[in-house]
C-alpha cells in the first residue's frame, strides 16, 4: 500500500473512532453515569475512562485476531450486543427508582383531630457518592468488545499487514477517547446547571436519562435476540 494511501487509511481510523464515539448507545451509557455527576471535570474523566476502556477491549481482540489468527463466532458477536442492552437497563433502572422513591409527594396527616397535606421526599437521607471510575471503565469495556467484530472486518478489508491493522485499531481508540471525553463534557453540563438550580428539576432530569436508558437496552436486546437471530443461532 502507498505511504499516503495508508497514511489517509490510519487517519480515516481517527475520524471513525471519533464518529464511533458518539453511537447511540455509547451516548446512552456514559449519559447515565454522568447524570450524577455535579461536576464537568467528573464528567470528562467519566468520558476519558470510557474511552480508555473501550480501546483496551479493542486491541486485545484486535491482537487476537490479527496476530493470534482467533476468529470471532456470529454467536459470540451477536452475544455481546446482547449484553450492551443489558448493561444500558443495569445503568438506567437506578436512576429510575431513585426518581420513584426521591420525588416529592403529598402525604395526609392527623394531629389532634385535624388532617392536613404536607410534602414529603424519601431522598432525605445523606447518599454514598461513589468516585472510582471502574463503571465507566468496564462499561467502556463491554462496548469495546460488543463492537469488535465489525471493525476487525473492516481493518482486514482495508490493511495490508498486521502493523498497519494495529495502528489502524490504536488510531481509532484514540479517536473514540476524544470523542467521548469532549462529548461527556457537554453531556455533564445540563446535569451541572439543573443540580445548581434544582435538586428535584435534576432528580426528574435523571430519571428521564435512566428511562431512556432501560428503554433503548430493551430495544437493542430485542434487536439482537430476534431481529439478528441470536435466539434461534445453534
Amino acid at each position: 500500500m502507498p505511504e499516503a494511501t495508508l497514511l489517509s487509511a490510519v487517519f480515516l481510523g481517527f475520524l471513525l473512532g471519533i464518529k464511533h464515539a458518539l453511537d447511540a448507545d455509547h451516548i446512552v451509557a456514559v449519559t447515565t453515569i454522568v447524570s450524577r455527576s455535579r461536576s464537568l471535570l467528573r464528567s470528562v474523566l467519566v468520558g476519558l475512562t470510557w474511552g480508555a476502556g473501550h480501546t483496551m477491549a479493542l486491541l486485545v481482540v484486535g491482537f487476537g485476531v490479527l496476530v493470534l489468527k482467533l476468529t470471532i463466532p456470529d454467536k459470540l458477536a451477536l452475544s455481546m450486543e446482547f449484553v450492551v442492552g443489558i448493561v444500558l437497563i443495569l445503568l438506567g433502572v437506578p436512576l429510575v427508582r431513585r426518581l420513584v422513591r426521591d420525588r416529592v409527594h403529598l402525604h395526609w396527616h392527623r394531629h389532634g383531630g385535624t388532617g392536613h397535606l404536607h410534602t414529603h421526599s424519601h431522598g432525605d437521607t445523606p447518599q454514598h457518592d461513589h468516585r472510582h471510575l471502574k463503571k465507566p471503565l468496564l462499561v467502556g469495556m463491554v462496548h469495546g468488545l460488543a463492537g469488535s467484530g465489525a471493525l476487525i472486518l473492516l481493518v482486514f478489508s482495508s490493511m495490508s499487514s498486521v502493523p498497519q491493522g494495529m495502528a489502524f485499531l490504536l488510531l481509532f481508540g484514540i479517536g473514540s477517547i476524544l470523542g467521548m471525553l469532549l462529548f461527556s463534557g457537554i453531556i455533564g453540563l445540563p446535569f451541572k446547571f439543573t443540580a445548581g438550580v434544582s435538586a428535584r428539576l435534576n432528580l426528574w432530569v435523571q430519571g428521564i436519562a435512566g428511562a431512556v436508558s432501560v428503554v433503548f437496552g430493551l430495544f437493542i436486546m430485542w434487536q439482537v435476540g430476534f431481529v439478528q437471530g441470536l435466539f434461534f443461532l445453534v
